[in-house]
C-alpha cells in the first residue's frame, strides 16, 4: 500500500466520522514490521510517534551497505510501507534505518537488522508458527507473549505466521468504532517490533478479527467487517497477488480494494497455503454451523488449482479452525463441507450440498499431498493424522496459566494433546520436516525446575530425518494409567520411565483437588465421575481422562 492509498483511506475514515489516531500506544519512537518477503522484494513497514524523515540502506554483508531507498516523510502514528526491491534470491540482506526530524541535518541511524528472501528448492529453512494472542482481553498477558517472541526470535526464522484472533475485534461487534478498531490494530505493533524488523510477519485471520461477510453486510461502510480491514491493513503488509503471491483477487468497495486475506507462495521445498474461513463463510450468521458454513466458492476454486498444480514436495496448509467454528481437528474434519458426511458420519450428501463442487476439502488434501493443515482457535497443542493428513492444533502464545485450552478443548481432540504455552517451530529441509513444540514460561514458573523456558515438548517429522538431538514427548498411547476406572489408586506406566513425574487430579471445575510427586495418586476420597490426571515430567505434560467409581 503506497502514501497515497493511505491517504486516501484515512480521509474515508475521516468522512465516516470516526478516524482516530492513538500514537500514545507506541512502546518506542520507532517501529518496523516485515512483510511480503518474495524472491526479489520485501515490504517493511516503518511508524514513528513523531514526524520523521527516513530511508533504509541495505546489502549483502553485515556493516557494508550498498544501496539505499529513496527518501520519505513519515507522518507521527501513521505507518509508511518502504518496498526494497531488486534484490537476489536466495540471499540474507543486512539492513539500517536512518531517520531525523524533518529539516535536522544528521541523521540517527538504526541497530542492523536482517531478512532472507526466497529460499531455492534443497535449502534447508525454518518458520515459526503463533496463534491466538488474545492480548485483548485476559486470556491473553503481555509478559508472557514477550517470551514467546523471543523464544521465536532465537529459532532466527525466515519469517513467522499468526492463525488468528490476533485483534479481538468482533467482542462488541455492533457498537465498535473506527476509532477503537485503530487502536486494537495498532497496540500490536509494540509488541512484533521486538523481533519483526528481521521476521517477516503474516497474518492469517480468526473469528475475533471479526472480518466476516456476515459483520460486512451490516449497514456498510462504517461497521466491523470493513474497518477492521482498513486498519489491519494500515498496520500490516499481507500478501495480495502478483507475481510471487497469488490468492484472493476480489477489489472490494469502500476503500478495501484487495483484502489480502487469503494468498499462497513457495519457499524452499514447500509450498504454503493460508486460507481465510471467515469472509465468505455466511452471509445470515456470525457463527454458521453444519452445511451454512463455507470457504466459498472462489476461494474453494483457488484452493484446488493451488494445489492440483503444485509440485512442491511438501504442502502446508493453515486456517484458524477447521470450518471456522465448533472445536476439535480430525473429527470435524470429515463433516460437511470440509468432510462431505451429515453429522451421523455415516450419511455423504457432499454432492447434493454442494453441487459442482470436485470434492470436499479434506479429500483436496488427500489427493494432493498436503502434508499438515496447521489450525489455532482450541488454545491446545494437538497432534492428529487422519489419512496420512496430520491436523496439527497450536496452543495459546500468551497464556500464563498454560491450561486455558487444556481444560476447555482437550475432549474434542483424540491424540497427543498437551497443555502449555508457546509456538511451533518447523525446519524444512529436502528430506524431510520437524515440528517442535516449544513451550514459553515466564522466569518464576521455572524455579522449582520441574520446566525450562524454550523446553521442547513434542517434536515429529515427515520423511526421512536424523535421529532428534532433543527431548521427544511421548505419545499418549506409550502412557498409561491403570487401572481406570479405578476405586482406589492410579498408577502411571511409562515407555521410558522420568527422573522426575507429578500428578495432578483435577475435577470437572479445572480445579486441581490432589497432586503428588509420585508415579501412584490415591484417589479414595473423591466422588465418583469423570476427571483429567495430569502428568508432569521434566521433558513435559500431558492430561488423560480417568474415571473414578466407587
Amino acid at each position: 500500500m503506497n502514501k497515497i492509498d493511505l491517504l486516501k483511506i484515512q480521509f474515508f475514515l475521516f468522512i465516516v466520522g470516526s478516524f482516530v489516531v492513538n500514537s500514545n500506544v507506541l512502546a518506542q519512537s520507532s517501529n518496523i514490521v516485515l512483510g511480503r518477503p518474495t524472491n526479489n522484494s520485501i515490504t517493511a513497514s516503518v511508524m514513528f510517534d513523531v514526524n520523521k524523515e527516513l530511508f533504509i540502506e541495505y546489502g549483502t554483508q553485515s556493516g557494508l551497505y550498498t544501496n539505499t531507498t529513496s527518501p520519505i516523510l513519515n507522518v507521527s502514528g501513521v505507518p509508511d510501507e518502504i518496498d526494497i526491491l531488486n534484490l537476489q534470491a536466495n540471499t540474507r540482506y543486512y539492513y539500517r534505518l536512518h531517520h531525523r526530524t524533518p529539516g535536522n541535518g544528521s541523521y540517527t541511524i538504526s541497530d542492523e537488522y536482517t531478512f532472507h528472501t526466497q529460499r531455492t528448492p534443497g535449502s534447508t529453512f525454518t518458520f515459526t508458527l503463533e496463534a491466538d494472542e488474545h492480548l485483548y482481553d485476559k486470556k491473553g498477558v503481555a509478559n508472557m507473549y514477550n517470551v514467546c517472541l523471543e523464544n521465536q526470535a532465537n529459532d532466527q526464522p525466515d519469517f513467522m505466521i499468526s492463525l488468528g484472533d490476533i485483534f479481538g475485534d468482533d467482542h462488541n461487534p455492533d457498537s465498535i468504532t473506527s476509532g477503537e478498531l485503530d487502536t486494537l490494530h495498532k497496540n500490536y505493533r509494540p509488541f512484533l517490533q521486538n523481533i519483526c524488523h528481521s521476521i517477516p510477519f503474516y497474518v492469517c485471520l480468526g473469528n475475533h478479527e471479526g472480518e466476516n461477510d456476515y459483520y460486512l453486510n451490516q449497514n456498510p461502510p462504517n461497521n466491523l467487517a470493513i474497518n477492521g480491514t482498513l486498519w489491519r491493513k494500515v498496520y500490516f503488509p499481507n500478501p495480495y497477488p502478483n507475481d510471487f503471491y497469488t490468492g484472493n483477487t476480489d477489489v472490494e468497495p469502500y476503500g478495501v480494494g484487495n483484502p489480502e486475506n487469503y494468498y499462497a507462495w513457495n519457499w524452499g521445498d514447500a509450498l504454503f497455503v493460508v486460507l481465510d474461513v471467515y469472509r465468505d463463510e455466511c452471509d445470515t450468521s456470525a457463527k454458521p454451523q453444519k452445511w451454512d458454513w463455507s470457504l466459498g466458492l472462489p476461494q474453494y476454486t483457488w484452493l484446488k488449482n493451488t494445489l492440483e498444480s503444485s509440485s512442491a514436495p511438501y504442502k502446508f496448509v493453515f486456517a484458524h479452525h477447521v470450518r471456522g467454528q465448533g472445536r476439535g481437528g480430525v473429527l470435524p474434519a470429515h463433516l460437511f463441507e470440509w468432510g462431505g458426511y451429515e453429522q451421523n458420519g455415516t450419511s455423504y450428501t457432499f454432492p447434493t450440498k454442494r453441487p459442482g463442487w470436485a470434492k470436499p476439502i479434506h479429500q483436496l488434501f488427500v489427493d494432493n499431498g498436503v502434508n499438515i493443515f496447521f489450525q489455532g482457535h482450541d488454545h491446545v497443542f494437538a497432534h492428529e493424522v487422519l489419512d496420512g493428513i496430520t491436523y496439527q492444533a497450536l496452543p495459546m502464545a500468551a497464556d500464563s496459566t498454560y491450561e486455558i485450552g487444556m481444560l476447555a478443548n482437550a475432549d474434542a481432540y483424540v491424540s497427543d494433546t498437551l497443555d502449555g504455552t508457546g509456538h511451533l517451530r518447523v525446519t524444512v529441509a529436502p528430506s524431510c520436516v520437524q515440528v517442535d513444540y516449544v513451550r514459553a514460561y515466564l522466569p518464576a514458573d521455572t524455579v522449582s525446575g520441574m520446566h525450562h523456558n524454550g523446553e521442547v515438548a513434542f517434536s515429529y517429522t515427515i520423511g526421512d530425518c536424523a535421529p532428534l538431538s532433543i527431548p521427544v514427548q511421548p505419545k499418549l498411547d506409550e502412557i498409561k494409567v491403570l487401572p481406570n476406572p479405578t476405586q482406589d489408586i492410579f498408577k502411571v506406566q511409562f515407555a521410558n520411565t522420568p527422573s522426575l513425574c507429578r500428578l495432578k487430579l483435577i475435577n470437572a471445575l479445572g480445579q486441581v483437588v490432589s497432586q503428588a510427586d509420585s508415579r501412584q495418586l490415591n484417589v479414595q476420597e473423591f466422588p465418583s465421575g469423570m476427571y483429567f490426571l495430569s502428568i508432569e515430567t521434566e521433558v513435559s505434560t500431558i492430561q488423560k481422562r480417568v474415571i473414578i467409581a466407587h
